[in-house]
């Protein structure tokens, strides 16, 4: 079932179509195909590695203060990729100890001198059932699906996170009940421990599937998710619907030869207005649920992460811009993560620092003051951050043709970016279209 989705406005539409023509790209825009094709399951081959089983046995430094034991023990490991909430699981399953006692709350507190010893409980299966959701198709045949994800759906489901995702969505769409797959190691709705390059849904190849029963191996299928969008980012996403396409797709995505232009809003202009980062990207040990943008390659954990932008539009003097990302790689929140190292963080992305305060606190000098109720009322309603995959292209898996596709931002995105463009055009800035 398609979701209908209405025309932007056209001072919006002009910007969109001037950004794509840069691209030279033709979008394609077909009729959803309603397809009876279902997934075989399949049995994963084993893997090593995984999370399940790492030890960790060390005394709380002496004059340490007071301190839970769940956070304690999450800032040793987490940044080897164990999570807090798996943490938080291994001690729940009486694997984490004090001074030879275990414990059975996540809250209980540590001290100097103490000596904690934790063992990393092992995934545990999770299902996910069939949900009558409506999905934005941009494409579909027999072998791929192409959807619009909107801002505030997760991808997968995820222990906490089990319902109401664009799996859930899907699976209802292929006609599949449920399935059951091996939960993931995760912190939250939207920050996963793995790249958007990790080919597996639901992180299978990150894990041992070795001690898993052979009842719950038979039952891991793979919906056909190749790559991932953060919760608060709309826009486009590919699907496989045979275990061919998600090979075929999954070796695009990692020799990057997918096409993927995303839009953003961000406080402030980057300087020059185009360029190249390449900074590393770990997850910030003061907030699991944030990525770090780090210089050089000293970072134990930090994976190689390279992305080019260039500006687009200029508004407001300068307050804010359009700019538009091209990956070269696919970390976790990779664009959110550089745009904050570039100092200018997305437009509503309080984790990485694109706050209101600090939005309105550079248009306002740069505006009328006919115009700050209007931009305040606006960026109040601000829930995510501004960040659009607006274009992708990729190999089809069976034919060879060459696809891309597009699609303009939602309303919440272009109701901003339109504010910001009339309040720069009124002011007789001499902003505009960059380059």
């Amino acid at each position: 079932m398609a979701a209908a989705t209405a025309p932007p406005p056209p001072a919006i539409a002009a910007t969109f179509s001037a950004l794509l023509r840069r691209h030279t790209v033709r979008p394609i825009y077909a009729r959803c195909v309603s397809s009876n094709a279902r997934p075989e399951a399949v049995e994963p081959e084993s893997r090593s590695g995984g999370l399940g089983g790492t030890r960790l046995q060390e005394a709380v430094p002496a004059g340490e203060g007071r301190s839970r034991v769940d956070a304690w023990i999450s800032a040793r490991l987490g940044g080897g990729g164990v999570s807090r909430a798996r943490v938080q699981a291994s001690i729940r399953a009486g694997l984490v100890a004090v001074n030879g006692r275990p414990v059975s709350k996540v809250s209980h507190m540590v001290k100097g001198g103490d000596l904690v010893s934790c063992t990393v409980s092992e995934l545990q299966p999770l299902r996910a059932e069939a949900e009558d959701i409506p999905l934005d198709i941009v494409y579909e045949d027999d072998h791929v699906l192409v959807v619009n994800k909107p801002a505030h759906m997760v991808v997968h489901p995820a222990p906490g996170n089990a319902n109401g995702t664009l799996v859930n969505a899907i699976l209802h769409h292929c006609r599949i009940s449920t399935f059951t797959c091996l939960a993931r190691n995760s912190t939250g709705d939207e920050c996963p421990d793995s790249s958007d390059d990790d080919i597996d849904v639901f992180d299978v190849d990150q894990f041992t599937t070795e001690d898993v029963s052979s009842e719950v191996r038979d039952a891991l299928v793979r919906p056909g998710i190749v790559h991932r969008l953060d919760k608060g980012t709309s826009g486009l996403l590919v699907v496989a619907k045979d275990e061919h396409s998600h090979a075929q797709l999954a070796e695009q995505f990692k020799l990057h030869t997918i096409r993927r232009v995303y839009i953003s809003l961000t406080c402030g202009v980057p300087h020059p207005n185009s360029g190249r980062i390449e900074a590393s990207i770990a997850r910030d040990p003061n907030n699991r649920i944030r990525m770090v943008a780090i210089a050089g390659s000293g970072h134990r954990y930090a994976r190689n992460a390279a992305s080019r932008y260039k500006v687009r539009e200029i508004f407001a003097g300068g307050g804010s811009a359009l700019v538009e990302w091209k990956l070269e790689t696919g970390r976790t929140h990779q664009i959110r993560a550089h745009a904050k190292y570039l100092g200018i963080p997305l437009l509503g992305d309080e984790t990485y620092g694109g706050t209101k305060s600090l939005a309105l606190s550079l248009l306002r000098p740069r505006t009328p003051s006919k115009y700050h109720s209007g931009l305040s009322d606006l960026i109040s309603k601000v829930d995510r951050p501004c960040l659009h995959a607006a274009l992708l292209g990729f190999k089809h898996p069976h034919s060879g043709k060459i696809l891309e596709f597009s699609c303009p931002p939602p309303d919440d995105f272009t109701e901003v970016l339109a504010e910001l463009q009339r309040v720069t055009s009124a002011d007789g800035q001499n902003d505009g279209l960059v380059g």
